[in-house]
């Protein structure tokens, strides 16, 4: 386990291009290498969403570096990597996307107390361009009276 604190690796674009309706937290199928380069740090979750396939999730566009210690046998940084949840919530999830404007993004990757890698995903809406706007204002709103407070 990464011994100099807790790993976190946030997709904060994510919640300013949507509104997220329901959470959940799923675990990821990894190579060897793959663990090595989360506990390091070095993923990303720009830009990933998760998709299905024979009524199995996976996660697209989730870059997680080569493992710089590693041999050739090192692995893929952009492959799909699939998800673990259970089947309930895959049903449930299956038929929200269905909808038209929803989609599943990731949010945030971490390492549980067990040592797993886990990823928090959001089924979630798009934000429209007015929507994204008052975000922005909200935001520099409690920025503003943080300012004042100190």
């Amino acid at each position: 386990m990464h011994k100099s604190g807790k790993i976190e690796i946030r997709n904060k674009r994510a919640g300013f291009e949507y509104e997220f309706l329901e959470n959940f937290t799923a675990g990821i199928v990894l190579y060897g290498t793959e663990i090595k380069s989360v506990r390091a740090g070095k993923a990303s979750l720009v830009d990933s969403y998760c998709y299905f396939v024979g009524g199995e999730l996976f996660v697209k566009n989730m870059n997680i570096s080569e493992y710089w210690w590693a041999n050739i046998r090192n692995h893929d940084p952009r492959r799909d990597r699939k998800l673990l949840l259970n089947r309930k919530e895959l049903r449930r999830l299956q038929r929200a996307v269905k909808e038209k404007g929803n989609t599943i993004v990731a949010t945030r990757l971490f390492i549980s107390e067990r040592g797993y890698a886990k990823l928090n995903i959001s089924l979630a809406r798009g934000k429209r361009e007015y929507d994204k706007r008052e975000s922005i204002k909200e935001k520099d709103q409690r920025r503003a009276a943080q300012y004042i407070d100190q």
